[in-house]
């Protein structure tokens, strides 16, 4: 009976030596066959915290039978797309927060109005090079293609990609694939591929900012490949996008839900505060308490609030609430949406002025808080918007306006002359006009 067992145990280990030695083997092959044939890739690889630890080509891109993508390359079954379903086999943790993250629904998008306007007065092209390219898209299967995906949706690496195992997003948007470098990842020119131009300039606002004239000017004394990378440890100089939204504190860990600190919604044409927003604001603040005072950041998000809310009460709540009145009455004259100039004049102001103003103020950028902001919002608001509604004729919208110019004192000031306004400025009382809008409690 000894010897029985010690017989099966023999053949066991002998076979898992076998399979082990099969594995080892194919691995060896990827690397010989794309050392060759994509060097790139392979030394991309080779050299990341993968190649060092030995993580291999299939034990990312391994299939099982069953699976929608899946298809045989050179004898084993293997699927092109890395999602975070398969991410999550070593980073449980991440992909979790991941998929709670407004990055994991980007995809959804694919309903909405941004990508409506892309397919009408675009095309499909444009949408998928477009807008698809950064949100994500489905990815569908196509059994007639080498690698089984749709050519019209792969390549994509949109940050809510939405993967033929059900799985949201795209790691690799961040963690640039097949290094994955972390360091790359903290920069702000990983998140700039999406967050830059006309409606959401992040990039641009941060480049603008002190935040982003010391980084620029101290990229060395960043400690960008730091394990931790905890800001006011590993490095203090200056913030990322990455430190403030994501990256650890004394006090926080690094977190993958990039909303876990973003007390305003800057997106739609009114902002709201979001949910549990006192917590998501202590959370971020406790990021600026690394380098500043707790009077320099009140301070700062008191302007910042005060501006949201101008935003919204002067332009964005009487703007929208005269699209409502036109579209109720059907006061516009084609049926379609964007298929009139007031509809293209209003989404302007939110969706590009609007959140450049919003973005402007949350990020300390002054010039898109202003010039790229408020200053082209009150221009098309008082001199494209108000003149279209007009041309309507909608005769409760045009009585709406006429009441808001002439009897709100945000308003009324395009009736007045010059000389009493400069007055009206140099004795504080236009100024007065606008105090309530830097509220001390934003819960009223």
């Amino acid at each position: 009976m000894k010897h029985q067992v010690s017989l099966i145990s023999l053949i066991l280990v002998s076979f898992c030596i076998c399979l082990l030695s099969t594995q080892i083997s194919f691995a060896d092959a990827c690397e010989k066959c794309h050392q060759k044939n994509s060097p790139g890739i392979y030394l991309q690889w080779k050299n990341s915290n993968h190649g060092e630890n030995d993580i291999s080509c299939i034990d990312c891109h391994g299939a099982e039978e069953g699976d929608i993508d899946a298809f045989k390359h050179n004898g084993k079954l293997i699927a092109t797309i890395v999602s975070p379903k398969d991410c999550s086999q070593c980073h449980e943790k991440e992909a979790e927060q991941v998929g709670h993250s407004h990055h994991a629904k980007a995809g959804q998008i694919l309903q909405s109005l941004d990508a409506y306007l892309a397919h009408v007065a675009g095309g499909d092209p444009v949408a998928i090079a477009g807008c698809e390219n950064c949100h994500g898209t489905r990815v569908e299967v196509d059994d007639n293609s080498p690698n089984k995906l749709s050519w019209k949706n792969w390549p994509n690496g949109g940050i809510g990609r939405i993967n033929p195992d059900g799985s949201l997003g795209s790691c690799g948007a961040c963690h640039t694939r097949h290094s994955f470098d972390r360091a790359q990842a903290r920069q702000p020119e990983t998140c700039g591929k999406c967050h830059l131009g006309p409606d959401h300039p992040q990039k641009e606002i941060f480049e603008e900012s002190k935040h982003g004239n010391i980084y620029f000017s101290n990229i060395d004394k960043m400690n960008l490949d730091s394990e931790e990378w905890v800001v006011g440890k590993d490095y203090y100089t200056a913030p990322t996008c990455a430190t403030c939204h994501m990256s650890a504190t004394s006090k926080q860990e690094v977190t993958h839900d990039v909303g876990e600190r973003i007390s305003w919604t800057l997106r739609p044409a009114v902002s709201k505060l979001q949910e549990n927003w006192e917590t998501k604001r202590s959370n971020m603040q406790d990021v600026c308490t690394a380098c500043h005072s707790q009077p320099f950041i009140n301070g700062h998000y008191t302007q910042y609030d005060g501006l949201v809310n101008l935003y919204n009460e002067k332009f964005a709540k009487p703007a929208g609430k005269v699209m409502k009145i036109l579209k109720a009455n059907k006061s516009l004259e084609n049926p379609a949406n964007f298929s009139n100039k007031v509809e293209w004049t209003y989404w302007e102001i939110w969706h590009h002025e609007g959140r450049r103003a919003r973005h402007g103020a949350a990020m300390m950028g002054p010039d898109y808080t202003w010039w790229h902001g408020i200053y082209e919002v009150a221009q098309h608001f008082y001199f494209k918007f108000i003149p279209e509604v007009r041309e309507t004729g909608d005769k409760e919208a045009i009585a709406f306006l006429e009441d808001l110019l002439k009897n709100d004192p945000m308003h009324d000031w395009l009736s007045k002359p010059t000389a009493e306004l400069k007055a009206d400025i140099k004795s504080g009382k236009i100024q007065e006009v606008y105090q309530h809008l830097f509220k001390t409690d934003l819960s009223k």
